[in-house]
């Protein structure tokens, strides 16, 4: 179930009404609805996957409180080991398995032993990078002791399955998203008005902008060795305006979602393109995901302690972790150690801390501008690895960029430049919470939903829902 389509429209609709009338009923059987519509939502792609989510929440439920109850540190820690182990060997078997053999299968070729170790005929569950780290979240917090198990299994289960998130985030920690789910909610108007304009603004980003640059593209990337530098070069400017559409959009449409039910939901995106910096980027782009690896992967193995050299590996662990999480393809790898080579000057020269408070009030001057164009450059040039099938294919995308010539795409850079032109007056308004049109809100969302009425035969599935 796409939250572009008109079968999602029907589905929130319905629960909304549902939910909402079982407020005067109590909170456990609000809770359980929760849970069966998240259930139903997720099973719609293929009812199969429910039993990897729900084995992973039985998993983390009962080894919170094991975590919790452990008679010293040991235990607490092999408690943690078997969420971890099983949490990733999960992603492990799913995600990875089949990456690593034929990598395997290609070096013990290459010394000589004709192998050919199967590989699994598996398709990968939708969502599953996300609900795994969401669960692990919930053992984690308890081994920092930042958070006690959960009595409720209907509470926990509908934390690590509630649909608005679930598929495609933001990736919630347990000591944020799980305590409302104990705590009665109560119908908000401006909260839910807040939600339908998020809702839309997301809608717009994925059916008008994202949608509309996908099949061009496609086009650019499937026939690169013809195409003009020019031509190249717009083809990776439109492709970072559809994956941020497309991404963004989605977390939009969830966090709006959300609050339709009394929910918060921690912001994914704070207006990425505007950065001035890498290290303001990854403040800026898929919150979750970069804070989720800076709490849990980044801290743990040392952070910024230790020698200058250990820094450097740890830097380059985060990334290239992060770069391996989006898919088992060497090309991700590639776009996660790119953004560390970027990353790193900032750090030896210690301005990465520089423009901490990313999404607030800030003016921008020339020098922050030529920073933007910049910082925004090199993004693109990872873009092209993280689009392309190989890493060959990516250098030669790359290097033709020189081959200047004429184009018959500029034209669709009025997207992302209408885009940039909407965001911009927002840039302080994080989530358009603060936004206050006035007279004029309806009128506009009026004029949005007609350009996704417009344009939604163009829909198409998100693309993080791959990973």
């Amino acid at each position: 179930m796409v939250f572009s389509s008109p079968i999602f429209a029907v589905f929130l609709v319905i629960v909304f009404a549902i939910y909402w009338a079982l407020n005067n009923v109590n909170l456990k059987w609000q809770n359980i609805f929760v849970l069966v519509a998240s259930y139903v939502f997720y099973g719609w792609w293929d009812w199969r996957f429910l039993t990897l989510i729900a084995a992973s929440t039985l998993l983390d439920y009962f080894v919170g409180f094991r975590i919790d109850g452990a008679s010293d540190k040991r235990h607490r820690k092999m408690w943690l080991a078997l969420s971890m182990m099983m949490n990733l060997g999960l992603l492990g078997v799913f995600k990875y398995y089949n990456f690593f053999i034929h990598e395997l299968n290609l070096a013990l070729s290459s010394i000589g032993f004709d192998t050919n170790i199967w590989s699994l005929n598996v398709i990968l569950p939708v969502g599953i990078s996300f609900y795994t780290f969401q669960t692990m979240s919930y053992s984690l917090d308890i081994y920092y002791n930042k958070l006690k198990p959960t009595d409720s299994l209907i509470n926990f289960a509908a934390f690590v399955s509630f649909f608005p998130q679930l598929v495609a985030g933001p990736i919630e920690r347990a000591a944020h998203l799980l305590p409302q789910f104990s705590t009665r909610r109560k119908f908000d108007f401006e909260s839910a008005k807040s939600g339908i304009r998020l809702i839309v603004w997301g809608l717009f980003k994925k059916i008008v902008i994202a949608d509309t640059l996908a099949p061009i593209v496609d086009s650019i990337f499937e026939t690169y060795t013809e195409q003009s530098g020019i031509t190249l070069i717009i083809g990776s400017i439109l492709f970072a305006f559809q994956i941020y559409g497309d991404f963004s959009g989605y977390s939009d449409i969830a966090i709006g979602s959300a609050k339709l039910f009394g929910f918060d939901l921690m912001s994914n995106f704070k207006f990425p393109y505007f950065a001035r910096n890498i290290g303001e980027f990854w403040r800026r782009w898929h919150i979750s995901l970069s804070t989720w690896f800076r709490d849990y992967l980044y801290i743990p193995i040392g952070g910024s302690r230790g020698s200058r050299a250990i820094q450097i590996r740890n830097i380059f662990v985060i990334f290239l972790v992060s770069g391996l999480w989006h898919g088992a393809n060497w090309t991700f790898i590639a776009w996660g150690a790119l953004h560390a080579l970027l990353f790193l000057p900032l750090f030896l020269l210690g301005s990465n801390r520089k423009h901490l408070q990313a999404g607030q009030s800030d003016r921008y001057g020339v020098r922050d501008w030529l920073s933007v164009g910049t910082t925004f450059a090199f993004v693109c040039i990872g873009w092209v690895f993280f689009r392309s099938e190989s890493i060959g294919q990516a250098w030669e995308y790359i290097f033709s960029f020189s081959n200047l010539g004429d184009t018959a795409y500029s034209a669709y850079l009025l997207f992302p430049a209408a885009l940039v032109a909407l965001e911009w007056p927002l840039r302080n308004d994080e989530r358009l919470e603060k936004l206050n049109l006035g007279m004029l809100e309806v009128p506009i969302l009026g004029l949005f939903m007609t350009l996704i009425f417009v344009f939604r035969d163009s829909s198409t599935e998100f693309i993080y829902f791959q990973f």
